[in-house]
């Protein structure tokens, strides 16, 4: 096995555990905020105990997944520098704004949510998980930019075997990119509700006490689970439908990394935007 294999298998491990839980909580960081306006505007005391229970398996399942993604960011640099180097200018860009904008404002009032039980205002308390599952969303649609950007690049230019962004608006409307994003917005409510029902379910069997608490967690799971996989299997069915793109971005890439490697001088390409290519 080459160095590039090697490569590739480690980035594929590392991208898919942290995967697992990038979905994980993405979906529960939705049902917990439910809970959360539901206790706040009802006054319930057991969906406010099941905001805790379940805001509690959320953070620790945030806090692993910030272990992983940070170590895949780490590859990026040392793994496929080469990759970096050539196309970071347009690659970098929806991550650097996924990490500034997005994940700082999330981590800042997921910290004030956590510690600002019983010492803010409800209401106030109920934003702060809301800001936090919007913002996660968009960091996830920022990294999904940039990975749909590398199936179907567009808005951009090759300038000495570099790439340079020059349309923001196709960068950040790439179909491909849209279709991924409404996937894994469904699927990750879908593995919070298996996530849910399935820990509702173990607690059930073992004769809890909390019987009332786990049954409503556990319709809440299947109700999820009911509404989020229809449209899963839809968008990934068309997101499928992009593998024939996806293949001539590979041919393209490799194209372009032959030429930059053979440095022969200044070499500039355009892609048009999507607007006038593209069909859904």
């Amino acid at each position: 096995m080459d160095a590039l294999m090697l490569a590739r298998v480690q980035f594929a491990l590392t991208a898919g555990s942290h995967f697992l839980f990038v979905a994980l909580t993405l979906g529960l960081a939705t049902l917990v905020a439910l809970m959360q306006t539901r206790a706040t505007v009802s006054g319930s005391a057991v969906h406010a105990r099941m905001t805790r229970f379940w805001g509690q398996l959320y953070v620790i399942n945030y806090a692993v997944g910030i272990v992983t993604g940070l170590v895949m960011e780490f590859q990026f640099g040392l793994n496929w520098s080469g990759m970096s180097r050539m196309v970071g200018g347009v690659f970098g860009a929806p991550l650097a704004m996924e990490t500034i904008v997005a994940f700082f404002i999330e981590s800042t009032f997921l910290g004030l949510w956590i510690f600002g039980w019983d010492r803010l205002n409800r209401w106030v308390h109920l934003g702060l998980i809301w800001v936090v599952t919007l913002t996660a969303y968009l960091s996830a649609y920022f990294v999904l930019v940039a990975n749909g950007w590398l199936q179907r690049p567009v808005g951009y230019e090759m300038v000495d075997g570099v790439a340079r962004l020059t349309d923001a608006g196709a960068l950040l409307t790439n179909p491909t990119a849209i279709l991924a994003f409404l996937h894994v917005l469904f699927g990750g409510l879908l593995t919070a509700a298996f996530f849910m029902a399935g820990v509702s379910g173990y607690h059930l069997l073992r004769r809890t006490a909390e019987v009332e608490f786990f049954r409503r967690s556990m319709r809440i799971g299947l109700l999820t689970l009911v509404l989020s996989v229809f449209p899963v299997v839809a968008f990934g069915v068309r997101s499928s439908s992009t593998r024939s793109r996806r293949r001539r971005a590979g041919t393209i890439w490799r194209r372009r990394w032959r030429i930059s490697r053979r440095g022969s001088g200044r070499t500039t390409t355009r892609r048009r935007s999507w607007r006038r290519r593209a069909r859904w």
